[in-house]
């Protein structure tokens, strides 16, 4: 049975299906494994399929963008890899991020076709545009499977959530990224969306620079 949420045009387009199998969650992953989208996460018998419209993409690449300047300007070793995706077969469980990046364990996923989140460690930062929010709870998914910082974006406002035990709790501060702020963050993903590519990122190197 599914439960198809429709929403207004140009809006996330999701579907939410029940008493789906983990070996049916597989054969999906497997014939959609070229795909950029629709985009999977699974809960334990729940499948939720989205797929992003421009605005969640648009500002999903800011945030990339963004976080690469950052690196790079500061001199950070980090490693994106986008909406990979990420399963627990143990706990049933499985997402596929907006992006997601490796910072304190990119040296253990280097060069890694595959990561394996049986011996292989969760990203550092998963980074979620979740305009129409979901109706998986995924930050119970991420803290299983132990992701140590989400920044999620809900149309206006940029939250960054830090692992604390086993639950999210809300933090001005990144724990991951040196000098980073909710605050900034939300002025930054709202400026990228007034200015030209160009000149927005010219904004980014410079208060990256600052931030040395």
């Amino acid at each position: 049975m599914a439960t198809v949420l429709s929403p207004p045009q140009a809006a996330e387009r999701r579907v939410v299906l029940h008493n789906i199998s983990w070996a049916t969650y597989q054969r999906l992953l497997d014939e959609l494994a070229d795909c950029s989208t629709p985009r999977l996460t699974y809960d334990r018998g729940e499948l939720e399929i989205r797929s992003p419209p421009a605005k969640h993409e648009d500002v999903n690449e800011s945030i990339k963008l963004l976080v690469n300047a950052f690196a790079e300007e500061t001199g950070l070793v980090l490693r994106g890899l986008g909406s990979t995706t990420f399963t627990r077969k143990d706990i049933e469980r499985g997402f596929e991020p907006d992006s997601c990046f490796y910072i304190a364990n990119e040296s253990l996923i280097r060069g890694k076709e595959r990561i394996d989140l049986a011996s292989d460690p969760p990203p550092d930062l998963v980074l979620e545009v979740d305009i129409t929010r979901s109706s998986i709870n995924k930050l119970s998914i991420f803290a299983e499977i132990r992701v140590p910082e989400i920044w999620r974006y809900d149309g206006e406002q940029m939250e960054i959530l830090v692992l604390r035990e086993n639950s999210y709790q809300q933090s001005e501060p990144s724990s991951v990224l040196p000098r980073i702020t909710a605050t900034i963050l939300t002025g930054l993903v709202s400026s990228s969306l007034r200015l030209d590519r160009l000149e927005w990122m010219k904004s980014v190197r410079e208060w990256a620079r600052a931030r040395e």
